[in-house]
């Protein structure tokens, strides 16, 4: 909707601020576009089913009388999913790899208005749909930041769906747990204060992350990067003066958010352990590159900041 507004109000000139708001955002990465707008489409499918449950199970009133609420509702869903579709997705629809980048947007926007229908009308499993929501958004949002921020480093692997088959298997053994205990100890799954706990690990884990791609900008990368580039700075401003490796920190605390949220105790413990030394080892490897890169400026910046993941000192040049 915005994007059709600032769209056509540029074309017809009603004024300068909308038509360089128009121009400041048509400049934007294509890429960065395509996801949003996919990701917008597949979470709105959820308008639809959702606004129709609502006004079906709200509704007191089952006399003979046509239920011209619950119509108005189902077609005001559909309208608004429709414009969805026309004009956010439409508009790109001529980019080269729109399906290869769109259809894993469309997935994790359908993923999180799937959590959001069993986060609202489950009673007993509304955790896990809120989870979902949590992980939706942390894929999606892994690339279209990149994308906003690093275009160069983009890959379709910035989605981190495909991240390594022990994350793959590490989430199916949570899935599993949740699911086992959730059917035989149901009253395992209702203890209130994991649950917040794990609400407020994952939103400000999610966020501390987020807050350090952006902060590092065209510095941060998914992958290590062996050779320094020529634009490569070292950052210590921001989240980065906080903690060597905010986007490992912010990570670090998601990951064990998500298994409190779920109330899994076996994969609370799992999850620690795997993160806490996939997390060592990454920032040894980083480190001793950093070293290589900017010789006395890291060690100087090493010394006076803490790593960001508990007990894990990093890689030190022995004097």
């Amino acid at each position: 909707i915005c994007y059709y507004a600032i769209t056509h109000l540029k074309a017809k000139k009603q004024t300068m601020v909308l038509q360089s708001l128009g121009e400041a955002y048509l400049k934007r990465s294509t890429d960065a576009r395509v996801s949003l707008h996919g990701y917008l489409v597949g979470v709105g499918m959820t308008l639809l089913p959702t606004v129709l449950a609502c006004s079906i199970l709200t509704s007191n009133n089952y006399s003979n009388s046509f239920p011209w609420q619950q119509l108005l509702c189902g077609c005001l869903s559909a309208g608004l999913f429709a414009a969805l579709c026309r004009w956010i997705v439409l508009p790109v629809s001529s980019y080269p790899n729109y399906w290869e980048n769109a259809k894993r947007a469309l997935f994790l926007g359908w993923a999180f208005s799937s959590g959001t229908l069993l986060a609202v009308y489950s009673r007993d499993y509304w955790t896990f749909g809120v989870y979902i929501c949590y992980l939706s958004f942390f894929h999606w949002s892994e690339y279209w930041v990149t994308a906003v921020t690093n275009p160069a480093t983009l890959r379709l692997s910035s989605y981190m769906l495909d991240h390594s088959p022990e994350y793959h298997l590490a989430a199916l053994i949570s899935w599993a747990e949740f699911w086992l205990e959730a059917l035989l100890v149901p009253w395992l799954k209702s203890y209130s204060l994991p649950i917040a706990t794990g609400l407020a690990m994952c939103t400000a884990g999610e966020l501390f992350r987020k807050l350090a791609m952006i902060t590092a900008g065209r510095n941060f990368n998914h992958v290590v990067e062996h050779k320094k580039r020529t634009d490569h700075v070292l950052v210590t401003s921001g989240v980065y003066s906080w903690v060597r490796h905010p986007a490992y920190t912010g990570w670090f605390a998601w990951a064990i958010g998500t298994q409190l949220l779920l109330c899994n105790p076996v994969s609370i413990v799992g999850y620690t352990l795997a993160s806490w030394r996939f997390f060592r080892e990454r920032i040894n490897e980083e480190e001793r590159l950093l070293i290589n890169f900017f010789n006395q400026a890291y060690l100087d910046y090493q010394r006076t900041t803490w790593s960001g993941v508990p007990f894990v000192r990093g890689y030190f040049v022995r004097v």
